[in-house]
């Protein structure tokens, strides 16, 4: 997805606002001996970091116009470079590669958002920023959805929920809704089912908070649950996301928390602007 020059402009007034919050509060990077990645990386002169495009939170530019990337993540990235005194440096990464290179010491960092799952905790560690979850919409004209107080009022025999097939909401969609009708659909390269919903088949069917803004501005007629900031706030399914790096490296996890805390108000507005304009 390219990116505007509003958004990269946004980026830098985020940056700067992240930049004085972490003044205030954040560690000063550790003396040299307390982490043997800190002082390979000031030694080296430069900050790997695997990059694989990830909206919103990761997004490269790909006509060439400016900075090559732009997002939350590559905005950390630019502020860890910055304190340690050395260049950003983008190492492409795959889905298969991007959690092995930490190990095989190609990366420091592999800012590539990734969701934080129990298998990979066992080999790598986080550094959290942001969040994904669920929200269940239908047509705003179904009684169903428009009647609806929460998404609990979905798990009824009375309400049809899609999915697709093999997707990740599957397993989600059975826990979640014992009680109501699930009608499994073979996926058709969308986020979710919107046929199913606008031929009234089914009621409601979920989508990630994320796609849910851009779907809900080229599709009219549509509501979703959880109600409140565009289903923004959604915590159906949450699952944190954020950058990782190799296990037991505590001084540097440690500096690296140090510094995204702080500046985690200034990494959300800048995602919110983002999918805004997505």
């Amino acid at each position: 997805m390219p990116f505007s020059r509003t958004t990269r402009l946004f980026a830098s007034a985020v940056l700067g606002l992240g930049v004085a919050m972490g003044a205030a509060h954040a560690q000063d990077v550790p003396a040299p001996g307390s982490s043997a990645r800190i002082d390979a990386i000031k030694k080296a002169g430069q900050l790997r970091v695997g990059v694989l495009s990830n909206p919103p939170w990761l997004i490269e530019d790909t006509k060439g116009s400016g900075e090559a990337w732009a997002g939350p993540a590559w905005t950390l990235s630019k502020e860890y470079a910055k304190r340690l005194g050395v260049k950003l440096v983008a190492v492409p990464v795959s889905h298969e590669t991007k959690v092995p290179v930490l190990a095989s010491n190609q990366v420091d960092l592999t800012i590539s958002p990734l969701s934080v799952t129990k298998e990979r905790q066992n080999v790598v560690d986080f550094v959290t920023y942001s969040k994904t979850s669920l929200c269940v919409f239908g047509r705003a004209d179904n009684p169903k959805v428009a009647n609806a107080k929460s998404v609990d009022d979905f798990n009824s025999p009375d309400v049809t929920i899609a999915y697709f097939t093999g997707g990740g909401e599957e397993n989600w969609v059975k826990q979640r809704f014992p009680k109501a009708v699930l009608r499994g659909v073979s996926s058709a390269g969308t986020a979710a089912p919107v046929e199913e919903i606008m031929a009234r088949r089914s009621d409601v069917t979920p989508i990630n908070r994320i796609p849910w803004i851009a779907l809900n501005k080229k599709v009219k007629g549509l509501a979703a649950l959880p109600h409140g900031n565009n289903c923004q706030d959604s915590t159906e399914a949450a699952n944190e996301i954020g950058l990782a790096l190799d296990k037991n490296q505590p001084e540097f996890l440690k500096w690296l928390k140090s510094i995204s805390e702080p500046m985690l108000p200034a990494l959300q507005k800048e995602e919110e602007h983002i999918v805004e304009t997505m």
